[in-house]
């Protein structure tokens, strides 16, 4: 964090213009560029595929009890309870439905997050292997219904939980039972970033195309391969989705930000208290009228901005959220895409060129098409795999000129190798469980369990 970043955050915001220069100090240099992956998994219980709870001996407080007292992480509390860990520059939080997420570090090369991966996950192994709880990479609870499902306590939620059936009739899912991995991405100026938020924004029918991985809902078929991309189209119109302005030649900061400041606030935080009393008014009016006798800062905006939810995000660095949870061997597939495609100017360059003519209209018709029928899907009447394919091969050609080796000479192109499998098999991990569904697994939720569980033989194709 920059000098100028510190001082932002004590001072009470006296003009927009004060928020824009926050996205401009978030810029690096190019040297300075690095990948962050962010991956939410599931706990279930090993026996009936059920979601564990969050309090007691056997729930997700346990587990990250027991995590901390094996490995090494320092545990952070909330009113008295274990809501998340933190060891160096990775922490462990907890989504709504006691999703686990691994919030890694950023990263110069995506060697060093496989690394970081694979130590995670067999953590979780050999805690979930004591307690009888299994942790699955799908993009939804496959078993358990809402009610079955504790919030996790913590404050933020207990004031989103109820906002949420006020805007919406699928934000509870959203909170309690999906999961999903983010990549983030750093940019070099504005012009950059809002190039970047132009080409995600166009892309993520495709990406939910690629990594639709939430079927089965509930013990049953959900009619869509991303039933979890669909849950975003009603949980909170005013926060989520795609954002119109990216899809105009003109899109810069000062359009972001003025979206945020139109979208209603959750809360402000104050000595550790998040304060309700401003939930429902947009930051705007809070900006300019204050509320509760409190003035706007920077740390609110800030705050703000993570509980913004686009399929792209704007904060000091920019996040591709189009995509559901995944096994261990899909998660970095990922960030090698965005990686690929963005870290490199002739293949942004040429992703620009791809999506530049997709219009608002048929972003959307796609995205909704994306989710139903994932690779199978259609834009502009041309299959969704199709332009996953060239999508696929400009990031590929991005890994290769970075030409990042591990230390036996492997550059980063065999992350993405898993996704090429499904985009040339033009089939997404949701079609998959889908046939095997109504097949070999009989419809029994055990057996996905078993499929989508993170073991030491899920690892496999990352312990090179």
């Amino acid at each position: 964090m920059t000098d100028f970043q510190s001082s932002l955050h004590v001072t009470p915001i006296e003009s927009v213009e004060q928020l824009v220069e926050g996205f401009h100090a978030g810029a690096k240099p190019r040297g300075a560029w690095r990948i962050g992956t962010e991956y939410e998994k599931l706990a279930v219980d090993s026996r009936t595929g059920r979601a564990i709870p969050f309090s007691g001996e056997g729930g997700i407080e346990s587990i990250l009890r027991r995590l901390a007292e094996r490995f090494g992480w320092e545990p952070k509390e909330e009113a008295g309870r274990t809501i998340s860990l933190k060891r160096g520059a990775v922490s462990i939080t907890l989504e709504p439905g006691g999703q686990i997420e691994l919030a890694g570090a950023t990263c110069e090369t995506l060697h060093c997050t496989r690394a970081e991966l694979v130590s995670h996950v067999e953590e979780l192994i050999a805690v979930g292997d004591e307690m009888g709880v299994t942790f699955v990479g799908l993009g939804i609870h496959p078993s358990s219904t809402l009610d079955q499902i504790e919030l996790v306590p913590k404050q933020r939620y207990q004031i989103m939980a109820p906002y949420m059936e006020r805007v919406g009739t699928l934000g509870l899912r959203m909170m309690k039972q999906t999961a999903t991995v983010q990549a983030n991405i750093d940019y070099a100026d504005e012009q950059d970033a809002m190039r970047k938020v132009a080409i995600g924004m166009r892309l993520a029918p495709v990406m939910n195309a690629m990594f639709s991985n939430s079927c089965i809902v509930e013990g049953q078929p959900s009619g869509r391969m991303s039933y979890r991309g669909h849950i975003w189209t009603d949980t909170d119109n005013a926060r989520c989705g795609l954002l119109p302005f990216a899809f105009d030649a003109s899109a810069a900061f000062e359009h972001y930000a003025a979206w945020a400041l139109d979208v209603p606030m959750y809360f402000v935080l104050r000595d550790g208290r998040y304060l309700r009393e401003l939930t429902g008014r947009p930051f705007r009016h809070f900006l300019e009228h204050g509320g509760s006798g409190e003035r706007a800062t920077m740390d609110d905006w800030n705050l703000h901005l993570t509980t913004l939810f686009p399929e792209v995000r704007l904060k000091s660095f920019i996040e591709f959220r189009s995509t559901d949870g995944q096994r261990p061997a899909m998660v970095l597939a990922l960030p090698a895409l965005v990686k690929g495609l963005f870290y490199e100017p002739d293949c942004q360059a040429a992703a620009w060129d791809l999506v530049r003519t997709w219009t608002f209209d048929q972003v959307s018709a796609a995205l909704d098409d994306a989710s139903r029928h994932g690779l199978q899907g259609r834009l502009r009447n041309i299959g969704l795999h199709e332009m996953a394919r060239e999508i696929g091969q400009i990031a590929v050609e991005g890994l290769r000129r970075q030409a990042c080796l591990d230390d036996a000479g492997r550059d980063e192109r065999v992350y993405i190798e898993p996704l090429l499998a499904h985009v040339a098999d033009r089939r997404s991990p949701g079609q998959h469980t889908a046939e095997r569904w109504d097949g070999e697994w009989r419809r029994d939720v055990r057996r996905l369990v078993h499929d989508a569980a993170l073991t030491h033989d899920s690892l496999a194709p990352l312990n090179f």
